[in-house]
């Protein structure tokens, strides 16, 4: 099948080239959007081409210059990953069998443009889906879901790699139901949440917290770049990670039980955390 991928982020691009690539699909255009910083510093990572055969498509005009470069190539299936522009209704007629959208929360909790903030309200688990684009955000019919438990000592890193291993899996599903005509089942709009951005107070972790949810916090806020700060003994710090210490100790939470060359063991609620820093004064 020929398939037409739009997406901002080059991580979230290779989930769709992975999927075409196991599954005999072709990539026959990239759409991506000019330079942003909504993933970190620095250029779009489609600033050069994706590969040498891939043709690539950087324009913010989705209506006038989008649509009619990708009706020209009659693509199959359009699905997106990263991408934060509404795909416009001229766009999603053209492919033969619909399009899709990868979305790392269980939908319809979770929508919007910040999925990480579900696992910072306390979720116990790892989700995706992949759905079909409607013309609100992450509104359209589920094609596939998947979960996965969070660990103990969960990190940004790990959380990730759970989104791209669980989204590829999901694509797997859901690509062979669209091509089979499956429609897809209808969110429960009723049981819908939003995930907005973080606000600033948002990344400063209290640190008399229990442990888990200091760590599922440092973990989300962590994502792309050091975001979760704290006071430790009077001073602000970047926290880069955080990590189970083991023991209780009967010191106060928010005590600093020691101080190391890049952080601190610190009593919380219930345990002793390792709080690894950028900035060590």
């Amino acid at each position: 099948m020929r398939v037409v991928a739009l997406s901002a982020y080059l991580p979230s691009y290779r989930i769709i080239s992975r999927w075409a690539e196991r599954n005999g699909h072709e990539i026959v255009l990239v759409v991506t959007l000019p330079p942003t910083n909504r993933y970190g510093a620095g250029p779009s990572p489609f600033a050069d081409p994706v590969s040498a055969e891939t043709n690539v498509l950087m324009t913010s005009k989705l209506k006038s210059i989008a649509t009619p470069v990708i009706g020209a190539l009659q693509p199959d299936l359009v699905v997106s990953a990263a991408f934060p522009r509404l795909i416009p209704e001229e766009i999603l007629r053209i492919p033969s069998y619909g399009a899709l959208n990868l979305h790392p929360t269980r939908l319809p909790n979770g929508r919007g443009p910040n999925p990480a903030r579900v696992v910072y309200e306390g979720s116990p688990t790892v989700d995706v889906t992949v759905h079909r684009t409607a013309s609100a955000f992450d509104t359209g019919a589920i094609m596939a879901q998947r979960s996965a438990p969070l660990p103990v000592d969960l990190s940004g890193a790990w959380l990730f790699n759970a989104w791209v291993e669980l989204l590829g899996d999901a694509l797997d599903e859901a690509g062979a139901k669209a091509f089979a005509g499956d429609p897809g089942s209808a969110q429960d709009d009723s049981i819908a949440s939003y995930a907005g951005v973080f606000e600033p107070s948002e990344c400063e972790l209290d640190l008399t917290e229990p442990s888990a949810s200091i760590i599922r916090k440092t973990a989300a806020l962590n994502m792309f770049m050091p975001r979760a700060t704290a006071v430790i003994q009077g001073s602000p710090v970047l926290i880069s990670s955080v990590h189970v210490a083991g023991g209780n100790n009967p010191a106060a939470a928010g005590t600093v039980l020691a101080k190391h060359p890049d952080g601190w063991d610190i009593q919380t609620a219930d345990g002793t955390l390792r709080v690894v820093a950028e900035n060590i004064v």
